[in-house]
């Protein structure tokens, strides 16, 4: 992006803008541009191009609006490429902070690591759901089933590992947790009423346990003779000619049997199933249980679900067992699975510990920046500092940014929020600006070739604060891989960081706004203006009457009483106003400039109230637009000249007019206005004058600011109206 080629139509008030920017010797560009000419228009159309949205005209809706913004190329920038710099955005926070609290390696590295347990996890995980029944978080429910915190999934893996790993057959392996484990299910299982059905049905079962010949309450019961005869099924056990040895209760040892075959064993173990869950003493205190559950629709489920397996009843005394068994038996189903991970898990756990205890440690661009904020801000009550580096390095976590207030020696930790209600507006858009330094940073880091249009980054920053941003944007304009448009409608930010950032007239922009559109006009000067003007004293006109106030001020500083009268007479109207010659005029520029330019009139005999006056009328019948500072000083002077002249001879008290000391365009407007109140429209003019003159004449080499804010058109119009109807 060495150059772009800007073509505006009706974007945001832009009617029409034609531009081109050339960044290949100088990365940076300064527009001055008056409130209400383009600026805000001009960065609106950039925030769109980066947002990914049309540009538009809000007033004229109907207007078709075109946006072009292309490279040297001819190719459409990406949105990628442009950054929005606003005045002050309280709600900004840049997405890329996280990105400087990385040490690339080491993130790399310790990612590469959870990359292969998350593989693992995932692979587990994608096993456990139809297990399990549950669709969504079954991460977070296994890890709080066994540690009672929903985010610690590999500790409840690692405490599980000696069950899992124990080579004990699963049990409850086709029981669904989801089944059970619903709301409004174990809110149920946890009521009163149940607790006590619940207590009798376990009793009765219990009892007959004891009462057969292989079962023993909490050793072998129907549920694990189930789930043995399966997996001697599923694994060949009598194909192989091997028998089961069932020995009975002492007091039955004549029911010792040997079984050789799996239709046996089965046909054994229902037997004794049956005998037990269809007893009548035990139906009955299910009936019991049935009979409560009849609230709505899911406990109707569950009901079903308990009628089709009745052996998880006496389970149901302890829920939180019974979770743990129905996990660990959907592990043990899917084992090599579960080993993977865990396996991947210890591995990868000693090397992650070194990793986060190196990243404690690091000193990443995180440190740099808020080095380089507390510097270049340090009249800001308060410094910065993050708590949780590591997490952002390592989890790309948000970083959690914490500030201290600071007052003298007493500092004080103070949240965000609060923080925000003590500050002052430019204090707050210094925290602003923290953000805006984020987010640059980060772009030079990722080497990402970015435009920034800079709107008025430095609005309402004390002196230091706006040169501290004025050296940052110097910082900026070094990178080769940055171009900066800077909008300003303060001539004093514009002029300053022309001048800090070493720019030349071509970069160095003014906005004219005309019947057509928006144009930008090289500034005529590379300087201060009265360097350029001292040299064309005798053959400009225009710049010979815009140094009278210069030379007024340089009279009254140096002492020179009788020149800063005389001079003065030609800004207000007075007694010798009309007397005054050139040649009079040459004596004085010689004496206070002390004749370095020789300057010498060829007519010093012409007063030079009618060469301002004949100045002013050629300034205003030009077609072409002004944007010199000497043409709007000309016409300043002119316009308060006539004023005057008017009103003195209209009000006709000359006691009164000599005897003003001071603010005598003010005066005697309100002398105006109290003797001729009728006059309204003549009043309205004077009290233009009033508004557009007074200061920006009494100007001096430092301050020529407000009457370059002044519209063109305006001055020209009332320079106008006072010689139409001031007569």
């Amino acid at each position: 992006m060495n150059k772009l080629n800007i073509e505006l139509e009706n974007c945001y008030g832009i009617k029409k803008m034609v531009c081109k920017f050339d960044f290949t010797q100088k990365s940076t560009y300064s527009i001055y541009a008056p409130n209400g000419i383009m600026k805000t228009s001009f960065a609106k159309t950039f925030m769109d191009l980066s947002n990914g949205v049309e540009s538009k005209d809000l007033i004229f809706k109907g207007r078709k609006t075109k946006r072009i913004i292309n490279d040297e190329n001819n190719a459409e920038i990406s949105r990628e490429q442009v950054f929005i710099i606003v005045p002050y955005n309280k709600e900004y926070k840049s997405n890329k902070i996280s990105t400087l609290l990385v040490n690339k390696e080491l993130k790399e590295k310790y990612e590469q690591i959870h990359f292969n347990i998350d593989e693992k996890k995932e692979l587990l995980i994608k096993e456990l759901k139809p297990l399990s029944g549950l669709k969504a978080n079954i991460e977070e429910t296994f890890s709080n089933d066994f540690t009672h915190y929903p985010k610690e999934f590999f500790k409840a893996i690692l405490r599980v590992k000696e069950e899992v790993l124990d080579k004990a057959e699963p049990v409850l392996e086709n029981i669904v947790y989801q089944k059970i484990f619903s709301e409004k299910v174990v809110a149920f299982l946890e009521t009163k009423d149940f607790k006590t059905k619940l207590s009798g049905y376990i009793d009765k079962y219990n009892e007959l346990i004891d009462s057969f010949a292989y079962f023993k309450k909490g050793v072998f019961n129907h549920n694990n003779a189930t789930t043995i005869a399966k997996n001697l099924k599923d694994n060949g056990f009598f194909q192989a000619k091997h028998s089961v040895s069932l020995n009975a209760k002492e007091k039955e040892k004549e029911k010792n049997r040997e079984i050789t075959t799996e239709a046996e064993l089965e046909e054994v173990i229902k037997q004794e199933k049956d005998s037990i869950l269809k007893n009548p003493d035990l139906v009955k205190a299910f009936e019991e249980i049935d009979k409560a559950i009849t609230k709505n629709q899911e406990l109707k489920d569950f009901r079903y679900y308990l009628e089709e397996n009745p052996s998880i009843l006496p389970e149901l005394e302890n829920l939180n067992g019974l979770k743990g068994k129905l996990w660990i038996s959907y592990l043990k189903r899917n084992i090599e699975a579960y080993k993977a991970l865990e396996s991947e898990y210890s591995n990868g756990k000693k090397e992650i510990e070194q990793i986060v205890a190196q990243a404690k440690k690091e000193e990443t661009q995180w440190r740099q920046v808020i080095d380089e904020f507390n510097k270049r801000f340090s009249t800001v009550p308060f410094k910065l500092s993050v708590d949780n580096q590591e997490d952002v390095i390592l989890k790309s976590e948000g970083p959690n940014i914490k500030f201290v207030f600071e007052d003298f020696k007493d500092t004080m930790p103070i949240e965000e929020e609060e923080l925000f209600k003590v500050l002052s507006s430019g204090e707050l858009r210094a925290l602003y600006i923290l953000n805006i330094i984020f987010e640059v940073e980060a772009r030079k880091q990722n080497n990402q070739e970015t435009l920034f249009v800079v709107d008025d980054i430095a609005d309402s920053f004390d002196y230091k604060n706006k040169y501290a941003i004025i050296e940052y944007l110097k910082d900026i304009s070094q990178e080769n891989i940055f171009k900066q448009i800077i909008l300003t409608h303060n001539f004093d930010f514009h002029r300053t960081v022309s001048s800090r950032l070493d720019m030349e007239r071509e970069h160095k922009l003014n906005t004219v706004k005309t019947e057509n559109g928006i144009e930008l006009k090289e500034e005529k000067y590379q300087k201060n203006p009265f360097d350029e003007w001292k040299k064309h004293l005798h053959d400009n006109d225009q710049m010979l009457i815009a140094s009278i106030p210069f030379v007024r001020n340089l009279a009254e500083y140096t002492g020179y009483e009788d020149n800063y009268l005389k001079l003065t007479s030609l800004l207000h109207f007075k007694e010798d106003t009309k007397s005054i010659k050139l040649t009079d005029l040459e004596v004085i520029i010689k004496e206070i400039l002390k004749d370095k330019h020789r300057l010498t009139f060829e007519n010093g005999n012409n007063l030079v109230i009618d060469l301002i006056h004949e100045t002013a009328d050629s300034i205003l019948s030009s077609t072409i637009e002004i944007i010199e500072l000497e043409n709007k000083i000309v016409l300043a002077i002119a316009i308060r000249l006539k004023a005057e002249q008017f009103m003195i001879a209209k009000i006709n008290n000359d006691v009164f007019w000599k005897s003003i000391e001071s603010n005598q365009t003010s005066v005697l407007i309100e002398r105006f206005k109290k003797d001729f109140p009728a006059e309204i429209k003549t009043i309205g003019i004077l009290e233009q004058v009033n508004l557009m003159t007074p200061e920006n004449i009494h100007l001096n080499s430092f301050m020529y600011e407000p009457i370059l804010d002044m519209s063109n058109e305006h001055l020209k119009n009332l320079y106008k109206d006072i010689k139409d109807n001031l007569n």
